[in-house]
């Protein structure tokens, strides 16, 4: 299975290709099409994502989709579970497992919750034919937190997951977010993000998980939103390769960065930055969500008729991106 499992991480970061995270739970969908004033209807989301993933040719720049528990029973109008249509571009198909946060201790941090019910749940999935699995724990930054505590008990919770999902057969995604909410500097959220990367890699490797058949979802080292202090796509690209330097060991296949709140233009240009960098014994690629289909739900709006034109826009923003993983994008590609 080890071997199995590996050949699989390996797929999910094959040359140039990237992750679409298709797994936004109902209050995000609802969020999302708020922004397009459209109703999250279970028909809309459905039409949704059918226009994504039935979108000609993003097999050359998509490796695999995380997918939400109601996307992995939906269908196209054809009547083609969703997971099939991407089995059929050669895409594998993955699950967001967690249950969202929360609270932990009295400093208003949260830990992630879903463990307890994991085991069952995958049985459920693999016979949907799902290959691989994504567990979030985030951390703030602020006074006095992250707390070495929720560090510790996140780090937990995600090298429990991953030794559940090798165990059934699922390649796990591991994904510890440092958020950019606040006005902290690029140095703060370097120092916090080695930290939440060391304990969770020294936690991984206690629990004997294999390093070999997972991937790592990490966030950019970035300034906080708030913060007076920007940084330059090469300062961005030189914290973020140092931290992973000095926390991720070798034997990890991969690195697929989440976007967080960036912009898709800000995420595909740090991802260049990143990549312009030189050689690594792991690749570097994307798991994007936000910053992939922002432009596919601007220009589809819910109507039937914007179908082509959104399809465009992911496959677009999709090809930048593939372009960013060869440290190959420039700005003036946008159009």
């Amino acid at each position: 299975m080890n071997n199995q499992l590996n050949l699989i991480a390996k797929a999910l970061v094959v040359d140039s290709k990237g992750i679409l995270a298709a797994d936004e739970s109902l209050p995000t969908m609802e969020k999302r099409f708020d922004q397009i004033k459209v109703e999250s209807t279970e028909e809309n989301r459905r039409e949704y994502r059918e226009i994504l993933f039935t979108t000609s040719g993003i097999e050359e720049f998509i490796s695999g989709v995380i997918l939400f528990d109601e996307t992995v029973y939906q269908k196209t109008k054809d009547g083609v579970p969703f997971p099939k249509v991407l089995e059929e571009k050669g895409i594998i198909p993955g699950i967001k497992v967690d249950e969202g946060k929360e609270p932990f201790g009295q400093s208003g941090e949260m830990i992630t919750k879903g463990i307890d019910t994991l085991a069952e749940r995958l049985d459920k999935y693999r016979k949907e034919g799902l290959k691989f699995t994504k567990w979030r724990a985030v951390f703030s930054i602020g006074d006095g937190i992250p707390s070495k505590e929720v560090i510790n008990k996140n780090a937990e919770l995600l090298a429990e997951f991953a030794f559940i999902s090798q165990q059934k057969g699922f390649v796990p995604i591991v994904e510890p977010e440092v958020l950019m909410e606040g006005d902290h500097d690029l140095a703060a959220c370097e120092e916090v993000s080695r930290k939440v990367f060391y304990t969770v890699f020294s936690t991984l490797e206690k629990r004997k998980v294999n390093l070999k058949g997972m991937l790592l979802k990490p966030n950019m080292v970035l300034p906080g939103k708030e913060s007076s202090k920007k940084a330059s796509p090469k300062e961005i690209a030189n914290s973020t390769l140092r931290v992973l330097e000095r926390t991720i060991p070798e034997e990890v296949p991969g690195m697929v960065f989440l976007s967080g709140g960036q912009s898709p233009e800000e995420a595909t240009t740090n991802l260049n930055a990143i990549n312009s960098k030189g050689n690594y014994s792991w690749k570097l690629s994307f798991s994007f969500g936000r910053a992939l289909q922002k432009p596919v739900l601007l220009a589809w709006k819910g109507k039937s008729e914007n179908a082509t034109m959104a399809k465009k826009a992911f496959s677009e923003r999709a090809r930048l991106n593939s372009l960013a993983c060869q440290g190959k994008y420039k700005p003036e590609m946008e159009k």
